[in-house]
C-alpha cells in the first residue's frame, strides 16, 4: 500500500498531464475499488452520492460521517482519493483549520472547498472567500503534508450568473496558494474556453453539465481534470428504481436479465494494484 505522502506526489504529477483526465467519483468503498479495478489514476468523493448513501439530501452529512468516509476509501484504494470537503464544515477560521487538521490525518491526497454557506445558503463573500482558502493553505503547510488543494467558485452552480466574478475568483484562490480550481457550474464549452484563457492553474470541470463533450473536447477547451459529481450514483441507483417499480407494478423479473456478473465484480475487487 502506498503511504500517503506517496498518493499526494502521484495526485500532485498527475496535474501536470498535458490532456485531461478523468477522475471519477465513487459513493463507497465497493464503488471505489470498482473504479480502482478498471483503472481509473485517482478518486474523487462526492458529497451528493455519500449523502444517498445515508439517505440524507445533500449537505446534510455531518463532519465525523464526512471524515470517516473519507478514511474508509483512502484505506480501501491505493491511488490517490481527493475528498469533496464541502464548505470544510465550519464558518470561523479556526474551527475550519482544525477540521482540515483532522482531514488530513483520513489518508487523502486531495480536497476540495468551496465558497458557499451551507449555513447561510449564499455564496460567500469575496474577500472572505479568499481568506479562506489562505487558512486551508497555511493549514496544510504546518501539516508538512503535500495535500493538492482544490479551491471551487460555487457561484455558477447556486444561480449567480456572473462568469466575470468567477475568473476573479479563481485567479484570486490561485494566489492564495490554491493548487488547482473548480467552478462545478461551467455549463459550455464556450464558457469554459474564456475561464481557462484566463486562469494559470489547473482547472477542474465537471462533465454532468456538459454530456455530450468528450475528453477531447475538454482538453482542447483548456480543462486539466475530469471529474462527474454524484452522477455515477444517480446513474447507479436508477436501475433499483426502474427494478422495482417492474417488481411492484407487473409482478415480473426482466432486470435479472441486466445483471452485473459477480465474477467480473470479484476480478475487479482483487486487482493486483488495489492489494
Amino acid at each position: 500500500m502506498p503511504s500517503q505522502l506517496e498518493k499526494c506526489a502521484t495526485f500532485a504529477e498527475l496535474h501536470n498531464s498535458p490532456t485531461a483526465w478523468i477522475i471519477p467519483n465513487p459513493w463507497d468503498v465497493g464503488s471505489a475499488k470498482l473504479l480502482q479495478g478498471l483503472g481509473f489514476q485517482a478518486l474523487a468523493t462526492t458529497s451528493s452520492g455519500f449523502a444517498y448513501t445515508r439517505g440524507c439530501a445533500d449537505g446534510e452529512v455531518n463532519l465525523e460521517e464526512k471524515l470517516e468516509h473519507c478514511r474508509a476509501l483512502a484505506a480501501a484504494t491505493t491511488i490517490p482519493l481527493n475528498a469533496d470537503f464541502e464548505n470544510g464544515f465550519a464558518e470561523e477560521h479556526n474551527a475550519l483549520s482544525a477540521n482540515i487538521e483532522s482531514l488530513l490525518g483520513t489518508g487523502i491526497a486531495g480536497f476540495s472547498i468551496e465558497d458557499y454557506s451551507r449555513e447561510e445558503h449564499k455564496v460567500v463573500d469575496f474577500y472572505e472567500a479568499v481568506d479562506r482558502i489562505q487558512v486551508a493553505v497555511q493549514t496544510i503547510a504546518e501539516s508538512n503534508i503535500p495535500i493538492v488543494l482544490t479551491a471551487r467558485a460555487e457561484n455558477l452552480l447556486r444561480g449567480v450568473d456572473d462568469v466575470d466574478d468567477t475568473i476573479k475568483r479563481l485567479n484570486a484562490f490561485a494566489v492564495a496558494g490554491a493548487d488547482v480550481l473548480y467552478a462545478p457550474g461551467i455549463r459550455s464549452l464556450e464558457h469554459l474556453k474564456i475561464i481557462s484563457s484566463q486562469v494559470d492553474k489547473p482547472l477542474n470541470v465537471l462533465a454532468s453539465l456538459m454530456p455530450d463533450a468528450t475528453v477531447a473536447d475538454f482538453t482542447r477547451a483548456g480543462a486539466s481534470r475530469i471529474s462527474v459529481g454524484g452522477a455515477l450514483n444517480y446513474a447507479a441507483v436508477n436501475p433499483v428504481i426502474a427494478a422495482g417499480k417492474e417488481m411492484l407494478e407487473h409482478g415480473s423479473f426482466g432486470w435479472l436479465q441486466s445483471l452485473a456478473r459477480g465474477a467480473e465484480i470479484k476480478q475487479l475487487f482483487s486487482n493486483e494494484d488495489a492489494k
